[in-house]
Formats: C-alpha cells, structure tokens, sequence
C-alpha cells in the first residue's frame, strides 16, 4: 500500500494482453497495481505505473511477501499449451501455491480468471486443468469469485488477428469440421470491467464473461473475410487434417498457430455460455470499425511469452 493511504491490486501478468487491461481499469479508479510476471524487465507500457515483481513460485515465503499490502488480486496466470517445463501439471502447481501465498499474505479477495465451461471430466487438459484449478481456490480460504471468458477480441488480440491475416495472405482459409460449433466472443474492455465489478460480488460467485454476437465459428470467419472484402473460398477439414496444417503454419510463422487440442476445443462449442450476454461491445461493429488494421502483421504467440526480447 501506498504511503498517501491508496489501496493496491495486483494482477498476475498485467503485462500481458487481458491483465493490462485490467491493470489499467484498475489505475483510471486510483489503484496502485503490483504485478507477477516472468518478465519483469520486459518493455510495456504500463511498466512505469505497475510495480513489477517477480512469479517466485520456487519460494513460498517470497511470494507470499511480494503480496504483502494488497486487496484483491486479479489472477490471469495460466499457461496455454505445454512447452518444455511449462506444464498444466506445473500450471496447476503454481496456482495452488500463489492461493496459499495470498492467505498467509491477508489478501482480501481473488478474482480468478477461468474459462467458460471448465469440467474435470474434460478430455482437454486446459479445460481439465482450469477446473481443478477451480477446486483448488474454493478450498484454499481465500474470499473469491470466479469469472469465465469465453476467448477476447480487441485490438492487439491473437485469434481474431491471425484469422485476420490467414485471410489477408492465403489463397483459402480452412476451418475444421463442419464450422457449426458456435462461439461467443468477448471485447477484452468488457472482461475487464467484468472482472473489476466481481470483487465486489459474494465469495464463491462464478460469472461467464460472453459478448453479445453469438455466432458458428465459420459465420466469424466470413465475417472476417468479408469486412476485409477479400474473396477467399472457406474449406472444411477434418480436426486431425486442420491440426496437421496448424503445424505446418506454424513452422513456417514460427509460433503455435493451434494445438490439437485447441482445436477439439473449438469444434466442441464450449466457447459459449447459456448466461445472459455481459459483454456490450458487438464482435461484428468492432470488424467493421477496425478493418484497415486488422491482420497486417502476425501476432506471435511464443514471441509474446517464450521468447526473450531486448
């Protein structure tokens, strides 16, 4: 806390794309933020206003002290696909000990960023592995609320970018299955808002963060193509061909374009919610009012989190 008597936040990975977001909601109210990251010497433009620590998730006692002084954390900490040591295992690991360290910390409130229609019946192990993450914070004492998104869209976002620039550079776009699975995504200023108002909400509260656009995955994508007024034809593959070509992409743009399993994911439809839409920012008007931007350049996934940067 502050020496002027301002309350601090933190959130987990405010330099990444939804908890920067977050983190900068949280200074336009007054906050102070403190943040977790395994890039704290990495260049962002909140790294002037956030404090900036480091994930100490090796020593227990340092990272309950470098949560010392906080109110709520908003925790955005997971991993997306495994890569060398970053496991869900591990994921799942880490979690647990970041809750434990917020207890012995006196930490008010954890607002947990999930994911819509987590289960630990799940045969993915993101999903799987959100839901037992789920479990481990209702047990661990700390007052919570849980807020589920679907996947975000916005301005400097990955999926809708990249869909975007397959478009805009590739003589087709190939959607795997029957693209009828449907998808609800969320503009990444309405999770935010989302998430601020949830540590306010009753301990245990569990809230789905959807847009309003409710849509099958292949009306996204031709929503794409067309406000980029580019003619290219939509196949269909099936999920072990799409995977295969993911990989193939992904050599040649040297990143992880989709797993497998993100792709299981998708054409099982769980990136929707049966809540009311909280979301107010429409995914089809936010196409038209960015399409000269959208998908000139390629938005690397493993440059963002893996990849040292100078």
């Amino acid at each position: 806390m502050s020496d002027r008597g301002v309350k601090t936040d933190l959130v987990t990975g405010a330099f990444s794309y939804s908890g920067a977001r977050i983190a900068e909601l949280l200074l336009e109210t007054g906050r102070d933020v403190r943040t977790l990251t395994f890039h704290p010497d990495r260049p962002h433009r909140l790294q002037a206003r956030v404090e900036a620590l480091p994930y100490r998730f090796d020593d227990p006692s340092a990272l309950a002290r470098s949560l010392e002084g906080v109110t709520t954390v908003y925790n955005t900490y997971w991993v997306r696909f495994e890569r060398g040591g970053t496991t869900f295992t591990t994921a799942i690991a880490n979690s647990k000990a970041l809750f434990e360290a917020a207890r012995r910390a006196g930490v008010a409130r954890i607002v947990h960023v999930s994911i819509a229609n987590p289960s630990v019946e799940s045969p993915l192990p993101y999903y799987r592995g959100k839901a037992l993450v789920e479990e481990v914070l209702a047990a661990s004492g700390v007052p919570y609320s849980i807020v589920r998104p679907s996947f975000f869209f916005g301005v400097g976002d990955i999926l809708t970018n990249n869909i975007a620039w397959v478009v805009r550079h590739m003589p087709v776009f190939v959607v795997p299955g029957d693209g009828r699975y449907l998808v609800q995504p969320i503009h990444v200023d309405d999770f935010a808002q989302i998430c601020l108002r949830a540590a306010d909400f009753g301990t245990g509260a569990i809230t789905d963060a959807v847009g309003p656009d409710r849509m099958t995955f292949k009306q996204l994508v031709r929503a794409v193509r067309d406000v980029l007024q580019k003619r290219r034809p939509i196949l269909h593959a099936p999920p072990a061909v799409m995977a295969a070509l993911s990989h193939a992409l992904g050599v040649v743009v040297r990143d992880v374009v989709l797993t497998a399993d993100e792709i299981r994911g998708l054409t099982a439809g769980v990136l929707v919610s049966d809540q009311p839409a909280l979301g107010r920012v429409s995914f089809l008007e936010w196409l038209q009012e960015n399409a000269s931007t959208l998908g000139r350049r390629y938005a690397n996934e493993l440059d963002r989190h893996f990849r040292a940067r100078g």
